[in-house]
């Protein structure tokens, strides 16, 4: 390889191995071949995947040295390999290094190369194990010297223990400033998420992607912080929560009406069981969770199991009150089938004092399917207790369809309303009274049946156009 690279003139090089082709052997060889010439100080970037155990020593000892040309590394560890790093890694720095991307890699001897790495725009420290972790302190330590770095992404493997308490340090007097950060992604225990947002700022963050690992209790006061002082997220004003056997995600919805417009705040908590996952959301989205008593739309939808069948109690009711109860200025709630019924059916319990504390503004509830005569019941009951404040809701149909932009639904608002008012006040009594004028016939003139007749048809017809610009 070394004779291969003198021919050409001095270009530089870039280093790609996918070590799960077919003729991934040659290929590695050709590589590492590459790293230990001497032309490795014309190496740009380096991507590798699928690293093994026998391979990883041979790479890690072709890299302890300096790579003065190095912009982009990205190396992504599968399977058992147990890889260390060592402090001479790179030479120890790397000051013209952009964008570091590792998977299952310990980062014992990382700071020092972090360190180094003062340029980086992206670093990406994905799945890292638990036996190799850093600390917080450590890290924010290591960001400060990341004065361009705008994309930070850290993933840890579900820990096998738990954050010891008592380990924790107080955090500093002041954050350290990050100001060219505007994407975050964070997977892990929460407690190491809130040690590091206690040390760092970032006011131009306008990207934020959160999984906590399950927990019995959530205290979140700095994420808080950090959504409530980005400027970005004060443009949301709808919210939509998943739920999946494993997994429930909250995603927050700016005001523009972009179609398919990326969720800007992501947060997931991986548990399972209804009830524990609604009491994990209620607890991160507290009263103090910024924005939450401002937003006017919210859809739930699941992908889980809550047929009949399924087993409900009243503690699942309690659940499903208190994830709402932040929500103080929402006027309209978009929920899938079931879980309408599992939703209304919590609203159907609450008692005539407190049917309007919970969801005071609520307006409209829209669901995506027709609804049986048994499932109103429990709305009207809803109802019936809000009647006394004139808060009483519509509960409106429309069409399935999931959207990727969060369900946002606003453009049907206005002609599910417009459905509800004509086909409740308009079509029925048109068609009783058409009845009776087919019946009656004989009593009435007939030039004025016929007007009535063609009166009903252009009110019908009209009516119909309506409803199919509203569908489309």
């Amino acid at each position: 390889m070394s004779e291969v690279l003198g021919v050409w003139p001095a270009l530089p090089v870039i280093l790609r191995s996918n070590l799960g082709h077919p003729k991934s052997n040659q290929r590695w060889d050709n590589l590492v071949a590459t790293l230990e010439s001497e032309h490795y100080n014309r190496i740009c970037e380096i991507y590798i995947d699928g690293m093994s155990n026998l391979r990883w020593l041979r790479f890690v000892a072709a890299m302890q040295k300096p790579f003065p040309e190095l912009t982009h590394l990205h190396v992504w560890v599968e399977g058992d390999v147990v890889p260390v790093f060592r402090d001479s890694f790179l030479g120890g720095s790397a000051p013209r290094l952009q964008k570091l991307s590792l998977r299952r890699i310990p980062l014992p001897s990382m700071p020092k190369l972090l360190l180094s790495a003062n340029g980086l725009v992206i670093l990406e420290l994905c799945n890292i194990p638990d036996s190799g972790s850093i600390s917080p302190d450590t890290m924010a330590t290591a960001l400060t010297v990341m004065t361009r770095l705008t994309y930070l992404c850290l993933s840890f493997h579900f820990p096998r223990s738990r954050i010891d308490p008592a380990s924790r340090l107080m955090p500093p007097p002041t954050r350290l400033f990050l100001p060219a950060l505007t994407k975050l992604t964070f997977k892990g225990v929460y407690e190491y998420l809130e040690d590091l947002l206690a040390r760092i700022d970032t006011p131009l963050l306008s990207r934020l992607t959160i999984a906590f690992f399950m927990d019995r209790s959530f205290d979140t006061p700095q994420l808080h912080r950090l959504i409530g002082h980005a400027e970005e997220f004060k443009a949301f004003d709808h919210a939509s929560v998943s739920i999946s056997d494993r997994e429930i995600e909250l995603g927050l919805h700016p005001k523009t009406r972009i179609v398919d417009h990326p969720r800007l705040l992501k947060l997931r908590i991986d548990c399972k069981g209804l009830a524990r996952q609604l009491s994990s959301l209620t607890q991160v989205c507290s009263s103090s969770f910024p924005l939450i008593s401002t937003f006017e739309e919210l859809k739930i939808w699941g992908d889980i199991d809550l047929s009949p069948s399924h087993s409900h109690d009243d503690m699942e009711d309690a659940r499903w009150l208190e994830l709402l109860e932040p929500f103080t200025a929402l006027k309209y709630l978009y929920l899938t089938n079931e879980i309408a019924r599992r939703v209304c059916g919590a609203l159907q319990e609450l008692p005539g004092e407190m049917a309007t504390e919970v969801l005071p503004a609520l307006r409209n509830i829209f669901v995506d399917e027709f609804w049986s005569f048994e499932d109103t019941q429990a709305i009207r009951s809803f109802n019936r207790a809000r009647q006394l404040s004139g808060c009483t809701v519509a509960v409106g149909y429309r069409r399935r369809h999931r959207s990727h932009n969060g369900g946002k639904c606003t453009a049907e608002r206005g002609g599910l309303d417009l459905c509800l008012s004509v086909g409740t006040f308009l079509l029925l009594p048109l068609f009783l009274f058409r009845s009776f004028c087919l019946f009656s016939w004989s009593t009435f003139n007939r030039e004025a049946s016929v007007s009535l007749g063609v009166t009903y048809v252009l009110l019908f017809l009209l009516v119909q156009y309506g409803l199919h610009k509203i569908e489309n």
